[in-house]
């Protein structure tokens, strides 16, 4: 098994990075669909029931898959040989704590877009618009620590 995740080590690093930016494109976007259903659809509009039909859309046919994909190439890459060295490499620790903050932020999103659904959103654009900031922290962080590797 080691020695097919070293050969094809190349390839599913390419399709985590894909992956990933896949993600945090739905991670950026979602939270500002949210803002303007919000603040500009009131329950029971015709523009209400399209920002549903988008942000299911966009959660369900490209945010979770992309989800999956993260995680399942990233762990891919965590079990090839000569990639992590769990005991010295302590850069990985912070990237893989903002990983699992996006994964919490996904699913917050995922909650979110149910309340929507359901026309019983309680949550103010703003508190959207402050949210969205989860993502571009937690990208600064890990693409910090995966190109410097400061620790």
């Amino acid at each position: 098994m080691r020695e097919i995740l070293s050969a094809v080590y190349p390839w599913t690093k390419v399709l985590h990075i894909v992956s990933m930016v896949a993600w945090m494109a739905g991670l950026f976007y979602l939270p500002r669909l949210f803002v303007y259903h919000a603040e500009k659809a009131p329950p029971g509009t015709e523009t209400s029931e399209l920002f549903k039909v988008m942000e299911r859309r966009l959660l369900r046919a490209i945010m979770n898959p992309a989800m999956f994909g993260t995680w399942i190439f990233g762990g891919m890459l965590l079990l090839t040989p000569g990639i992590i060295d769990w005991r010295h490499d302590f850069w990985i620790y912070p990237k893989l704590s903002a990983v699992g903050l996006l994964t919490w932020f996904h699913h917050w999103l995922g909650r979110r877009r149910k309340d929507f659904k359901a026309d019983r959103n309680l949550v103010s654009g703003r508190h959207y618009r402050m949210m969205n900031e989860i993502p571009t922290l937690s990208l600064l962080l890990i693409v910090t620590m995966v190109v410097v590797r400061p620790f």
